[in-house]
């Protein structure tokens, strides 16, 4: 039982599928071309989506609740970046430049919305700020990103300048996200009672896009460039970041004086890193078969915080009541 844990969920595995379909049969010529319109349009009816789902009145509730916002903010956007740039000497000699850059790529982006609102319910946190800090990130990050990805890669010169690759994550994120919010009042309800189905349109979105950018990696030679060894190596480097971060993060929560709730939304909020939002904007900042090498440390990452989040939340949703007997450290 504590071994089945570990093993990837049926999501995860299909993905590791589209990635092996990538490899053996990936999509070039018109075909290419029309893959990446529809994954477009996947990803622009993603966040139409998305908009049309969040309660306003949720955002609204969890709004007040500014100095863990401040620290959810300031660990993913300056926490992540500092240790990125921090721990190069140790990175760069084990992942080689273009995995080096992916794993800042990673620090560079947004929080996860579903997943950190998920376990920090299950974890039984405080779920109106996290809802509302899991918001506000994705949306910082359309802006904060591209202008991180300048400092940290020094990538302008890749996609155009920062101003353009903001204004290409605005129109395909942002607008529909504001379409969807606006629609919310007609549309809400039916989304609300069809949440299940509608979740194969996130799925499927990144499926597609993960489908694109490695078949485009795949043709330009990824798997040439990335030898086993090397992959492993990264799965160990994505494992022990993550590690730190967690305790780093929870060690912040205690030094503030946070109650036991606020530190398991600062947990969750703070330690993952959306592929959801990081994958359609690596499309958009990147050019070519770079874009699979660039993403695949976020891939790799984002399913490790998945299992190890899970098992967290498993443990913090059993503790007492008490706060006194619930003192515990990761």
């Amino acid at each position: 039982m504590a071994l089945s844990r570990f093993i990837p969920d049926a999501y995860t595995q299909i993905l590791i599928g589209v990635v092996l379909l990538a490899t053996f049969l990936p999509a070039s010529g018109q075909g290419a071309v029309a893959f990446e319109w529809i994954t477009n349009l996947a990803i622009a009816l993603l966040f139409f989506l998305h908009g049309a789902k969040l309660s306003r009145e949720a955002i609204i509730s969890g709004a007040t609740h500014w100095r863990l916002h401040l620290l959810i903010f300031g660990c993913t956007f300056i926490l992540f970046p500092m240790l990125g740039l921090a721990l190069k000497p140790l990175l760069f000699p084990l992942l080689g430049n273009e995995l080096y850059l992916g794993m800042l790529y990673l620090c560079a982006l947004p929080a996860t919305v579903q997943s950190a609102i998920a376990f920090t319910s299950l974890a039984r946190g405080n779920i109106p700020a996290a809802i509302c800090s899991a918001a506000a990130s994705s949306l910082l990050g359309i802006f904060l990103t591209p202008l991180l990805v300048m400092l940290l890669m020094d990538v302008e010169g890749q996609g155009g300048s920062t101003l353009d690759a903001i204004g290409k994550i605005v129109l395909q994120l942002l607008v529909p996200f504001i379409a969807g919010q606006l629609m919310r009042p007609l549309i809400g309800n039916w989304v609300a009672r069809n949440i299940r189905w509608l979740r194969w349109v996130d799925q499927g979105s990144i499926l597609l896009v993960v489908y694109t950018a490695f078949s485009a990696a795949v043709i330009g030679g990824i798997w040439d460039l990335i030898p086993m060894p090397r992959l492993l190596i990264l799965c160990v480097v994505c494992t022990l970041f993550l590690a730190l971060v967690l305790v780093i993060v929870e060690f912040i929560g205690r030094r503030m004086g946070l109650n036991q709730e606020d530190r398991i939304t600062l947990l969750f909020g703070a330690s993952k890193k959306s592929m959801a939002t990081g994958v359609p904007m690596a499309q958009v900042l990147f050019a070519g078969g770079a874009i699979g090498t660039l993403i695949l440390p976020l891939m790799i990452f984002h399913q490790i915080q998945l299992m190890v989040c899970a098992v967290l939340a498993q443990r913090y949703a059993k503790r007492p009541d008490t706060e006194a007997e619930t003192a515990e450290a990761i």
